[in-house]
């Protein structure tokens, strides 16, 4: 029987999920089948019941994408240390009707980072904008990457170092201000891991702290040059890219999870990438 999984959030229309994941089925011969869910908003729990729902029907696991990964989260029987700091889960796994909880988007991102742009974060300074779930989702796997310096920019620092001391970090890790960034100096990797892209807007950034050999990275992915990007362009920067590596790779972490094959990930981040221009 082919073994069914599927992604739920919403909206869901726009979702690379089955396509992505189409083709790691088919590259790796694994008879399973994947699907679009438009999760309820409400009422409350409706979200829960439909996740409870398609595993009693036989489901396998689930992505989970906004607005659902806090209460995804919560549901879960198990939990595993990445999705517990970042409090939100992007995956699900169904094991004899008991809920896993995983978070592959830090992973997914420090791996695109390094293996797809070939930018090693040991030593580096990295700068990150934003302290919301996508940086929670992102600390653990950036610090196993031993940079020299991690740096969490936040409007409200208390939030950031709230974070710093939920990871149980210290030392090389710092919270700051955006206003503290003026005497910070460069950073060899700045990643905007804030939601402003999405409407168009830009945090305020100064563009001291790029130079032209560091690398400028955006969560949002398929927008071309946003605000981010465009500043950091015309700070001389000469690497910058857009999440939608992030995006391909942490699919493959989670199907690797859920079948045990990891996928090959280079030919569907080509296929999905929009230039930068």
């Amino acid at each position: 029987m082919t073994d069914q999984y599927a992604v739920i959030g919403n909206p869901i229309g726009h979702t690379k999920s089955p396509l992505i994941h189409g083709v790691f089925a088919e590259t790796t011969k694994q008879d399973m089948a994947y699907s679009a869910i438009e999760g309820p908003l409400e009422p409350e729990g409706a979200f829960a019941e439909v996740v409870r729902a398609f595993c009693v029907s036989g489901g396998k696991g689930m992505n989970v994408t906004a607005p659902f990964k806090l209460e995804a989260f919560a549901m879960a029987d198990e939990r595993s240390e990445r999705a517990s700091l970042a409090g939100a889960a992007n995956a699900l796994k169904f094991d004899d009707g008991r809920i896993v909880a995983e978070n592959f988007d830090g992973i997914g991102l420090v791996r695109d980072i390094e293996v797809n742009l070939g930018v090693s974060l040991e030593g580096k300074r990295v700068l990150i904008l934003g302290a919301g779930g996508a940086a929670r989702g992102a600390l653990l796997p950036f610090l196993a990457a031993r940079p020299a310096e991690f740096v969490i920019v936040n409007r409200n620092t208390t939030k950031a170092d709230a974070l710093i001391k939920d990871a149980g970090a210290s030392g090389s890790v710092l919270a700051c201000a955006y206003g503290d960034l003026e005497t910070m100096g460069r950073f060899d990797l700045v990643v905007n891991a804030t939601s402003a892209s999405l409407t168009g807007n830009l945090p305020p950034l100064p563009p001291t702290v790029f130079s032209p050999g560091s690398t400028a990275y955006e969560l949002v992915y398929g927008k071309r040059l946003t605000p981010f990007l465009r500043l950091a362009r015309n700070a001389g920067v000469r690497g910058i890219a857009d999440g939608v590596g992030m995006l391909v790779e942490q699919a493959a972490e989670a199907f690797a999870w859920w079948r045990g094959a990891r996928p090959q990930t280079r030919a569907v981040i080509d296929r999905l990438t929009v230039p930068l221009d």
